[in-house]
C-alpha cells in the first residue's frame, strides 16, 4: 500500500473551503481530508482543487484523437494531463462511418486501459448550415444503420455524441443513444426554440459549446440559447479562451444557468501545445495564427473557427482573471459539474473515496502543480 499526504493552504471540498488542508492518499485514492498544521513551503499559498475534467477535446502536440497510432494518442493525453486535465474524453470530428469505426477502435483501447474516461463523437449528424469546422460533404441524417454501427463500435467507451436535433431521424437516434448509455449533446444545429425544447424531452442533456454553431439570440426570435440556459435538464459547455465568446457572455451564461450546469471544455485541436502553423482537422486544412485556429479557405479569407488551442489550465485562469469567478466557482465548472453530468463518479471532488486527482493553483488561478491518482505529474 502506497500512502502520502498533500498539505495546502486551502482545499475546495464539497463542504466548502478547508483551511490548512491535509489530504491523505492511499493507493491513489483519497482516504481523508482534514484540517491540520499550516502547510510549509510553496504549497502554503496554494489552493487544491479537483483535477480538471475535459469532456470535449480533439488532440494536442500535433496529434488528432483517433490517429491509428495508439502511442500518438497517448502523447496528446499526456500533454493535456500536464495542463491539469486528469480526466478526459477524446473527441472526433465528422468522418465517414467506416473511418469513425476505426477511430473508435483505437480510442476504445485507451478507455479500456484507463487512459481516457470516454469517447465523444462530434458528428457526423450535424447541420450543413452550422457546420463550423466539419466537412459538409460528410454530414448526414442519423439513419438506423449508422447509429447502430457507432454504438457497436464504441461499446461502453462511447460516452457522448453531438447531434443537430432538427435532422430527419434525430428523435429516434437520440432515444437510442440514450438507451445505450450515450449522452446526447445539442450542437452544430440550426434548430429553433421549439425544436430545441422538444429535443430535451428525447433525452438530450448536454450542449456542445454554447453559442458556437447554433442560432443566436434575437429578442423576437429567441432561438435555442435561452432554452438551453434556463432548462435544468442540460449542462452547457463553454470554451473560455477569449475567442469563442467574450468574458461578459461567459459571465451572463454562468449567472443564468448556475455553476452546477456550466462545464468548461477546451475543444482543443492538434495544434494545442505545438504552436502556430498548418494542421489538419478531420478532412479539412486549418491554419493557426496567434493561437487561433481557423479553416483554410480557397479565397484566402478567414474561415470558421476550428476548435481551439486552449488548455484547461488556461480556461481556469481565464475564469478567475477575466470572467471574475472565485476559485471555488471555477473549480466546480472545470471539474465537479462535468464529472457529475457525465456520471464520472470517481473524480470531480476532493472527497474520501475519489481518485486523488488534484490541481494546485494560486489566488490568481494559475496552475502550479498537477497530481493524478496521488502521483505528481507536473
Amino acid at each position: 500500500m502506497q500512502s502520502s499526504q498533500i498539505r495546502v493552504g486551502r482545499a475546495v471540498t464539497p463542504d466548502g473551503v478547508l483551511q490548512d488542508a491535509v489530504i491523505s492518499i492511499e493507493d491513489g485514492r483519497i482516504v481523508s481530508v482534514e484540517a491540520g498544521a499550516p502547510a510549509g513551503g510553496d504549497r502554503a499559498g496554494l489552493w487544491a482543487v479537483p483535477g480538471f475534467v475535459d469532456t470535449h477535446t480533439h488532440g494536442a502536440v500535433g496529434v488528432s484523437f483517433g490517429d491509428p497510432d495508439v502511442a500518438a494518442n497517448q502523447r496528446a493525453i499526456d500533454y493535456h494531463r500536464t495542463q491539469g486535465s486528469t480526466t478526459m474524453f477524446a473527441s472526433t470530428v465528422t468522418e465517414p462511418i467506416d473511418k469513425l469505426e476505426r477511430q473508435l477502435a483505437v480510442l476504445r483501447t485507451l478507455v479500456e486501459a484507463d487512459e481516457l474516461a470516454g469517447i465523444h463523437l462530434e458528428g457526423p449528424f450535424l447541420a450543413e448550415e452550422k457546420k463550423g469546422a466539419h466537412d459538409p460533404a460528410l454530414l448526414r441524417d442519423p439513419d438506423v444503420e449508422s447509429v447502430e454501427r457507432l454504438i457497436a463500435a464504441g461499446g461502453p467507451a462511447l460516452k457522448m455524441i453531438t447531434m443537430a436535433v432538427e435532422r430527419t431521424g434525430s428523435e429516434a437516434a437520440a432515444r437510442r443513444f440514450t438507451e445505450a448509455g450515450v449522452k446526447v449533446a445539442f450542437g452544430h444545429s440550426n434548430a429553433d426554440e421549439a425544436v430545441t425544447r422538444e429535443s430535451l424531452d428525447w433525452g438530450v442533456c448536454i450542449v456542445t459549446h454554447l453559442f458556437s454553431a447554433m442560432n443566436p439570440i434575437h429578442h423576437r426570435k429567441p432561438g435555442p440559447v435561452p432554452v438551453l440556459l434556463t432548462d435544468d435538464r442540460c449542462m452547457v459547455e463553454l470554451i473560455c479562451d477569449g475567442v469563442h465568446h467574450a468574458p461578459v457572455v461567459a459571465r451572463m451564461s454562468i449567472d443564468a444557468a448556475g455553476i452546477d450546469r456550466v462545464g468548461m471544455v477546451t475543444d482543443a485541436m492538434s495544434a494545442t501545445g505545438k504552436g502556430d502553423g498548418s494542421y489538419v482537422l478531420g478532412e479539412l486544412e486549418v491554419d493557426v495564427i496567434d493561437g487561433t485556429a481557423r479553416l483554410v479557405t480557397t479565397d484566402g479569407s478567414q474561415g470558421a473557427i476550428a476548435g481551439s488551442t486552449l488548455t484547461m489550465a488556461k480556461a481556469f485562469r481565464f475564469l478567475v482573471a477575466e470572467v471574475g469567478c472565485t476559485i471555488e466557482e471555477a473549480a466546480v465548472m472545470t471539474s465537479t459539474t462535468p464529472a457529475r453530468w457525465h456520471d464520472l463518479l470517481d473524480v470531480g471532488q476532493i472527497a474520501v473515496g475519489r481518485w486523488a486527482d488534484l490541481c494546485l493553483v494560486d489566488d490568481d488561478g494559475v496552475l502550479h502543480e498537477v497530481i493524478r491518482r496521488g502521483s505528481t505529474i507536473l
